[in-house]
């Protein structure tokens, strides 16, 4: 079993870990987080109004909708329950990355910028597909071995930095899956396929480990009626699981933009 370190105290950005009598008077309410979070809004907002009215109509509410769920995410007493149990912390980033990043990038699809230098980079990420999917292995793999996962709940720059990264990786990634006009079809296959795999077998390692990984929890597990291991297993399933199944419907995507393309007819759903 993995054991807390000597001298080791939890001072992690979301606060001391709740109990389930005081979880949901535990909001976060770090002002300069509160401030991005409305500085991203007005942005998109600004943004949007810069469109030609009825473009694209069906993106607005796709932002709204992932930045609501992605604020919910950091600022609600979910944040202190990731504390708590491996499985919220998990949850949270399924969120961000599964949920919450592809529904920015719909959102976000027709606001590329203009410009010469600006606008082919931001079709150069687009097409990248492979190293994205690569990128967020990598960053979803780091973060998720016990160093520096434990790391999080003593660095506030390291708990932002999992975050930044493996929520920029997710997003990188989502940018060529969500291709809608189908340009790179059997990269967008490929990319959803390793995806899925390198999260289920992430998933599997944790779930079947014999012991615990992640001393964080070694000491509130309890005051939810799991032991350590049974956190981390649900943590795992998690990641396995409902993740997979999201990851699942991209393929599924991919497919179908391979089929369109080698009919020559690109899909892309209708305004409004």
């Amino acid at each position: 079993m993995a054991a807390v370190p000597e001298g080791y105290a939890l001072t992690p950005y979301c606060g001391a870990p709740p109990s389930p009598t005081t979880l949901l008077t535990r909001w976060n309410l770090d002002p300069v987080l509160i401030v991005a979070l409305l500085v991203i809004l007005a942005a998109y907002v600004i943004a949007r109004r810069a469109r030609p009215s009825g473009t694209a109509d069906w993106r607005a509410p796709c932002f709204y909708t992932g930045w609501l769920i992605g604020a919910l995410a950091v600022t609600s007493p979910l944040c202190p329950l990731s504390v708590a149990l491996f499985s919220a912390r998990v949850g949270q980033h399924m969120l961000l990355t599964s949920v919450v990043a592809p529904l920015i990038v719909l959102g976000c699809g027709d606001l590329r910028p203009r410009g010469e230098i600006v606008r082919p980079l931001g079709d150069w990420m687009g097409g990248r597909v492979t190293p994205a999917a690569l990128v967020f292995m990598i960053a979803l793999w780091i973060w998720q071995a016990p160093g520096p996962y434990m790391a999080t709940f003593t660095s506030d720059v390291a708990y932002w930095a999992m975050h930044l990264s493996v929520f920029g990786a997710a997003g990188w990634l989502w940018a060529g899956l969500l291709d809608l006009e189908g340009r790179h079809p059997m990269a967008s296959l490929a990319a959803a396929l390793l995806t899925t795999v390198q999260m289920g077998f992430l998933g599997a390692v944790i779930t079947f480990a014999p012991q615990p990984l992640y001393a964080a929890h070694a000491l509130t597990a309890g005051l939810w009626g799991m032991t350590t291991l049974q956190d981390q297993q649900l943590g795992g399933a998690i990641m396995w699981i409902p993740a997979g199944a999201i990851l699942v419907g991209a393929i599924v995507l991919s497919l179908g933009q391979a089929i369109r393309r080698s009919e020559g007819q690109a899909w892309t759903p209708k305004a409004g």
